[in-house]
C-alpha cells in the first residue's frame, strides 16, 4: 500500500516563468466521502483513477492508490461522477530540490492557486518559494473534493 505525504499552500505571488511544464485537468469524484476519496482524472490525453483515504491528524499523510486508465475510459467514468468537475492548469515548479505542483483553479473556483509538494517525510525541510503564502495542509475547504460542492467563488 501507498502512502502519500504532502503539504498544501496558498499561492500569493507570479510563479509561471519558473514553471517547466503546465497542463490542463478535469477531474470528477466517484465517491467524496473524506474517508474514501475516488476520483477521475483527464490529464491532457491521459486518464486516471484514485483511492485515497482520510488523512492523520495534520492532514500530511494518507492512503493513495493510483492507477492510469485508456482515456476514453476515464471519458467515461467522469460522466457518472457526483455534479462538479474541477478544472485547473497546473504548472511543475522545481525549487530547492522539491517538485511543487501549482493547480490554479478555473470555473467557479477561479481565482483560487494552491501549490502542493510531495514529501518523504512528514518533518522533511522545504525551501520556501517567494511566490508560497499562507499554508492550508489539512484545511477540508481546500480539498478539490469540497470546492466541487462549495466553490472558490462562493465563500
Amino acid at each position: 500500500m501507498a502512502f502519500e505525504i504532502e503539504r498544501k499552500f496558498l499561492v500569493k505571488g507570479d510563479f509561471r516563468n519558473e514553471a517547466v511544464k503546465a497542463f490542463r485537468i478535469s477531474q470528477g469524484y466517484l465517491s467524496s466521502v473524506p474517508e474514501r476519496t475516488v476520483r477521475v482524472r483527464l490529464m491532457d490525453e491521459r486518464g486516471f483513477i484514485t483511492v485515497k483515504g482520510a488523512g492523520n491528524k495534520s492532514g500530511t499523510t494518507r492512503f493513495e492508490w493510483e492507477r492510469e486508465l485508456p482515456f476514453a475510459e476515464a471519458e467515461e467514468l467522469l460522466k457518472i461522477c457526483e455534479p462538479g468537475i474541477i478544472e485547473k492548469t497546473r504548472y511543475e515548479v522545481s525549487y530547492g530540490g522539491h517538485l511543487f505542483e501549482i493547480d490554479e483553479f478555473s470555473g467557479e473556483n477561479t481565482g483560487l492557486v494552491i501549490a502542493e509538494v510531495e514529501l518523504n517525510a512528514e518533518n522533511e525541510y522545504i525551501e520556501m518559494p517567494a511566490w508560497l503564502g499562507k499554508e492550508i495542509t489539512g484545511e477540508r475547504r481546500y480539498f478539490n473534493s469540497a470546492l466541487k460542492d462549495n466553490p472558490f467563488s462562493r465563500w
